[in-house]
């Protein structure tokens, strides 16, 4: 049996492995799923159509998987999927999706969530991702894996931010994010590579230097968007394939980067 304290509320419905744990005080409905090993501190309230992975830790007073705040849900079953091995800590708000879009808001594996983190309606965020205090997504925004928002930034609805990006604090961001790129400020703007995060990660130094010189013709060359994609193309062919698949990753971001980019 889950352990659950007795002052809890479960649904009888609810699914919950036997190792769970539910602390003092929380809520949970009936087309919840929580899976092995979660702990689920007290003061917490998840409902919807929420499934949550294994081995996640929920601290207090998160409400998880509530309707989205949108004027046009009509009550449809739509849902939240949270992967496993996530920390998400006080205050937390995530939201259910929207049929108007994927139907789904999702949290990969293995992120670091910080106190008052709001993921709003559809949004779809990667694995390794830190938030730090107070970070806040708008509907229908995707963030790419490893990516680091510092307290108080906040992404535009339809924003997307690629992987290994770097926000910083404060940053108010109403367009798309390459792969790889440091930025802050309010109106954002882009301040270079995340070298230190991608060292931390492993990347060589023949791999970052090949990231450098892409994110140089993007933001320092004085050529168009459609230019830059040329010189893309042409920097990704002569560059060995453990380094051009990190400037493909920026190319084919441009391609789909539907707001225009930081730039």
């Amino acid at each position: 049996m889950a352990k659950i304290h007795a002052s809890a509320i479960v649904d009888p419905r609810a699914e919950l492995h036997e190792s769970v744990e539910v602390g003092p005080y929380t809520v949970i409905g009936p087309n919840v799923v929580v899976g092995s090993g979660t702990v689920v501190g007290p003061h917490v309230v998840i409902e919807g159509h929420t499934t949550i992975g294994s081995d996640n830790k929920l601290f207090q007073f998160s409400s998880i998987g509530a309707a989205p705040q949108d004027k046009k849900w009509a009550g449809e079953p739509t849902r939240l999927t949270i992967g496993d091995r996530n920390t998400i800590r006080e205050f937390c708000t995530f939201n259910t999706g929207t049929v108007q879009d994927k139907g789904v808001t999702s949290l990969g594996n293995d992120n670091w969530i910080s106190a008052y983190v709001h993921l709003a309606h559809d949004c779809q965020v990667g694995s390794n991702t830190i938030f730090s205090n107070n970070a806040q997504l708008a509907g229908h925004v995707e963030i790419g894996d490893w990516v680091i928002m510092s307290g108080f930034a906040n992404v535009h609805q339809f924003c997307k931010i690629g992987a290994h990006a770097f926000v910083g604090m404060s940053t108010s961001l109403t367009q798309d994010v390459p792969p790889f790129v440091l930025l802050n400020g309010n109106p954002a703007q882009a301040h270079g590579v995340n070298i230190e995060g991608l060292k931390r990660r492993g990347f060589t130094r023949e791999q970052i230097n090949g990231i450098r010189a892409a994110y140089k013709l993007i933001y320092r060359s004085g050529l168009t968007l459609e230019e830059a994609k040329a010189a893309l193309i042409a920097e990704e062919e002569s560059s060995p394939a453990d380094v051009a698949l990190h400037i493909r990753a920026m190319r084919d971001f441009l391609g789909t980067a539907s707001r225009g980019i930081v730039r």
